[in-house]
């Protein structure tokens, strides 16, 4: 009774601090009330504790607290009570025991929390009371709720190889509570099926990777706050190659003697797959053999004669066995067994002579047939000499002194036009004396883009004959101009036609004999013909005064000194652009390069020049950002590809400047050249050109076929899509647009879009088509097309408006707007090329070159004497801002000469010849001697450059 008395006052005595009232059970402490809770009274007991809760951003958390016997229970936060106003209780009585259940709540606000300032987190704990005394709770710690955005460690790609561990780390952002990891796979939750562990330390462990295992993982950390995700790692799981088993030998290659036989095994046990090494050793195996050579059969000697029988007849033999035929040896021919008459033929059977033996008898009808066919032979040898002879004096009819069969073999010939005569109607000023010296070409076809040449081109004289031309040669040919009509030549042979005595080749030119006749005009008024394909080959004769060769619409031109080739010699010179050839690969057997550019070749072989050629190649490579390596490659003899040089090293053998969309080169050697790039990171792009076309279907009059083209973005890729679609009737239906493909390994998407339902239909399941990475990154300048097929409700539904949208996954996209008629007509087509197909091809002398002739000496005379302040020539190179590599230049005789080449093959386009008088006066600033060591004042080098 003392205890609960004393329990009962200090109860009392905490309840009036904090300012509640007492219950008046507590007060009185009345002996029934005593008697009854002593005999049955207990301490309270928790039924219910506070929980630790966490806040998050601003609403407030409730604590709860439920106990059993309580008459009262009130909240300690911080070790300080909270007010009875804060409190939140209800109360009820428990049925089965009919003991008193009271529940209390608060709310703590995250304002409290901040405020506090502690050595430990904020915490609340209850305190109930009943007639015994007091009981506690737990302490529930209240915290306020975030997570970071930062990972701690991101995931990082990486590459195994098949059944390899794979490991991926990752440290989720700081947080409270601490978040919890979870790992995704191509945007799916990774199920841990017992061969993907995710439970050590968040990090995501593969004991053994398979294929299905390769994808992009991204770490995905959460909490009650928020979730994050990390950055996206790709996994790559890779197989090396491995070898089959050997094949069987094959045969012996020989059917005598000693030869070779071979064996064979594939790198497909397994393919090397996703980037995994080729097979190590070699996939065919040769060894000698021998085999037994067949033996054919001979006879032995006759034997003797037997005696002569009743029937006069002697008989003898002989065997196959002088050799013996062996492995597949023939027998022997003719008869083992001869028959005789023995009596000379006096011996009568029957009253009847004996005829001689058989033998005898059959080799006398094989004489008869052998002269027969000898003499047939004779009378066919006769027959054929006098019908060559007559069709021999039937041909020198026609006036043909010489044949020429090197005409038809193949090869170039290097030759030179002279005019016979001093008066010229090409002459602009018929008073200068023409240059006899130098060599004139006229090839098919040549658009002159000088006004000057339009006006001599309307005079009505220029459609006369031109004069006779002596051509050095040694046959009588005539060279077709290829337009509508052919002119002719008289030629006149001469022993020196060929330098260093090298014979004519007569390769890819049209060569005829001469008539004699002249009813054609060079120069007609009808427009020449388009070709139906591409021009892929250029030709053009060239002398000391040098000259450029174009291919056009393909960003291919050669560019020929003045003065690389020697004085009274000339060269036909030639460029092609070639097909890729399968056999012979021009990128590296491991994959990692792709060829940027067409794979061109000039000549011919023997060319002998004094100074390298310019040659500008275009390439497809976004080569700013230098994310590539790019190299330029030759090839052997043996068909094989030599690296020649990297665009980025320094050589002396040949000289690269490259630009955003083209490359300059410097050769000496004639060839087979390509440029192509290997990849240094992802972020590696090449440029695609896109275009999309139409024309109707011919098999359904209500259709129209929409064809979309991804080409490396060359001149010549784009011109072989042109020139497809001319031949189809296709129209271009938006201007082409360039997208950067990135070597990401993405797919290259081209889907339509917004195409008007209620007039056109399209075929289901092909809105949306998908080129693989490998086809877009090596197309090796060959085109991808796709192509979506439409189809209009009614004839009257003409227009059609659409968009395509070509995109590579994870990277840029690229909106053509089609907007057309089924009924357009040619006007409102877009043209092919910005530019006209008809361009120059080949060019001569002084019209080639945008520095005038006597600048260019000038300049080269000045900058190639040396001075007290080192080399000039390297001032120039620096000012004209090709200052890389100068070893090159500082090997050939004229660095100057070289240096402005490849300053023409650089400007052939723009002729901007003022950046070339502005970096010849920065120069004259620099050494104030400049101007009167050229001779001449910058007014009068403006005057000549205009």
């Amino acid at each position: 009774m003392g205890q609960f008395s004393g329990g009962c006052y200090l109860s009392c005595g905490i309840l009036l601090f904090l300012g509640l009232q007492v219950p008046a059970t507590l007060a009185r402490g009345s002996r029934g009330e005593a008697l009854q809770h002593g005999q049955s009274g207990t301490l309270p007991h928790f039924l219910e504790e506070p929980d630790d809760a966490y806040i998050v951003k601003s609403n407030p958390i409730k604590l709860r607290c439920q106990a059993r016997p309580a008459l009262q229970i009130f909240f300690k936060c911080n070790g300080e009570w909270v007010h009875q106003s804060q409190h939140s209780s209800q109360e009820h009585t428990d049925l089965g025991t009919g003991l008193k259940i009271r529940e209390v709540m608060i709310n703590v606000s995250r304002q409290q929390v901040e405020d506090f300032h502690g050595p430990e987190d904020y915490w609340c704990l209850c305190v109930a009371w009943s007639h015994l005394g007091t009981s506690k709770s737990r302490k529930a710690t209240v915290r306020i709720a975030y997570l970071r955005k930062n990972f701690e460690q991101d995931p990082q790609g990486i590459e195994v190889p098949l059944k390899g561990m794979i490991v991926l780390h990752c440290r989720p952002p700081e947080g409270v509570p601490v978040a919890e990891v979870e790992w995704l796979k191509n945007e799916e939750p990774v199920n841990s099926d017992g061969i993907i562990d995710t439970r050590a330390d968040h990090n995501l462990i593969i004991s053994e990777a398979r294929l299905s295992d390769s994808g992009n993982y991204t770490c995905l950390a959460s909490n009650i706050v928020a979730k994050r995700r990390s950055a996206t790692a790709t996994v790559v799981v890779y197989v090396n190659g491995g070898w089959s088993s050997w094949t069987d030998w094959s045969p012996c290659n020989v059917r005598c003697g000693r030869g070779v036989q071979k064996r064979s095994r594939t790198c497909t046990n397994p393919a090397p797959l996703n980037g995994g090494a080729f097979c190590e050793g070699m996939s065919v195996q040769k060894s000698t053999c021998n085999t037994l050579c067949p033996v054919d059969g001979g006879w032995g000697e006759w034997s003797e004669w037997t005696v002569c029988s009743a029937e006069c007849e002697r008989q003898r033999s002989r065997d196959c066995t002088a050799p013996e035929p062996k492995h597949g040896g023939r027998l022997c021919d003719g008869a083992a067994l001869a028959t005789d008459n023995c009596t000379g033929g006096l011996c009568t059977q029957n009253r009847k002579l004996l005829h001689d033996a058989k033998p005898q008898g059959v080799e006398t009808s094989s004489d008869v047939a052998l002269y027969s066919g000898l003499a047939a032979g004779v009378v066919t040898v006769v027959v054929l000499i006098v019908a060559v002879t007559l069709y021999r004096k039937n041909q020198s009819e026609y006036g043909v002194d010489v044949i020429d069969s090197s005409a038809l073999t193949g090869g170039f010939q290097s030759f030179s036009f002279k005019t016979s005569r001093q008066g010229n109607p090409l002459l602009i000023n018929s008073s200068l004396q023409p240059d006899l010296t130098v060599s004139r070409t006229y090839t098919s076809p040549m658009c002159f883009q000088d006004s000057i040449d339009k006006e001599l081109m309307a005079e009505r004289s220029l459609l006369d004959p031109l004069p006779d031309l002596k051509v050095k040669g040694q046959s009588s040919f005539m060279v077709s101009l290829g337009v509508a009509e052919r002119a002719e030549y008289h030629v006149m042979s001469h022993p020196q036609t060929f330098p260093r005595g090298m014979a004519p080749d007569y390769s890819g030119v049209a060569v005829e004999a001469t008539l004699g006749r002249r009813e054609k005009s060079l120069f007609i008024t009808q427009a020449p013909l388009t070709p139906s394909r591409p021009p892929h080959k250029t030709t053009g004769v060239f002398g000391h005064a040098g000259g450029r060769l174009v291919v056009p619409n393909t960003g291919i031109s050669l560019l020929v000194p003045h003065g690389g080739i020697a004085e009274d010699t000339t060269w036909e010179m030639y460029m092609i652009i070639n097909q890729v050839d399968s056999s012979s690969s021009t990128v590296s057997e491991d994959g990692q390069e792709i060829l940027l550019s067409p794979e061109v070749t000039y000549g011919p072989p023997g060319l002998d020049l004094s100074c390298p050629i310019a040659m500008t190649i275009a390439h497809c490579a976004e080569a700013a950002a230098g994310n590539w390596t790019i190299r330029l490659k030759r090839q052997t003899q043996d068909n094989k590809w030599e690296e020649v040089m990297s665009v980025d090293e320094e050589s002396t053998s040949c000289y690269c400047l490259l630009e955003a969309q083209s490359c300059h080169l410097l050769l000496e050697r004639p060839g087979r050249y390509a440029l192509v790039g290997q990849p240094l990171r992802q972020e590696a792009a090449k440029r695609l050109r896109l275009a999309v076309f139409g024309s109707p279907d011919t098999s359904n009059p209500l259709g129209f076929t929409l064809r979309v083209y991804c080409v490396d973005d060359t001149p010549h890729a784009f011109q072989e899509v042109a020139v497809g679609e001319r031949s189809r009737g296709g129209r271009l239906l938006e201007e082409p647009k360039m997208l950067l493909f990135r070597g990401n390994t993405f797919s290259l998407q081209v889907s339509i879009q917004d195409v008007p339902q209620l007039l056109w239909s399209i075929k289901p399941f092909t809105t949306c088509q998908e080129f693989s990475f490998s086809q877009v990154w090596a197309s090796n300048q060959h085109p991808l097309q796709c192509a979506f097929s439409l189809e209009r409700y009614s004839h009257s539904s003409s227009p059609l408006s659409c968009k395509i949208s070509i995109r590579q996954v994870k990277g840029q996209e690229q909106i053509l707007q089609v907007y057309t008629s089924v009924v357009e007509n040619e006007k409102g087509v877009v043209p092919f090329f910005s530019q006209s197909d008809c361009t120059v091809t080949s060019q001569t002398g002084s019209r080639a070159f945008k520095i005038p002739l006597s600048i260019r000496q000038r300049i080269c005379a000045t900058f190639d004497t040396a001075n007290a302040k080192g080399k000039d020539w390297q001032l120039l190179a620096q000012k004209l801002h090709i200052d890389r590599n100068l070893c090159y230049f500082a090997c050939q005789e004229s660095p100057s000469a070289v240096i402005l080449s490849l300053w023409e093959a650089q400007h052939q386009d723009s002729g901007d010849l003022d950046s070339l008088a502005s970096a010849l006066e920065e120069i004259s600033k620099v050494q104030s001697s400049r101007t009167t060591t050229l001779g001449c004042s910058n007014e009068e080098l403006d005057t000549e450059f205009t």
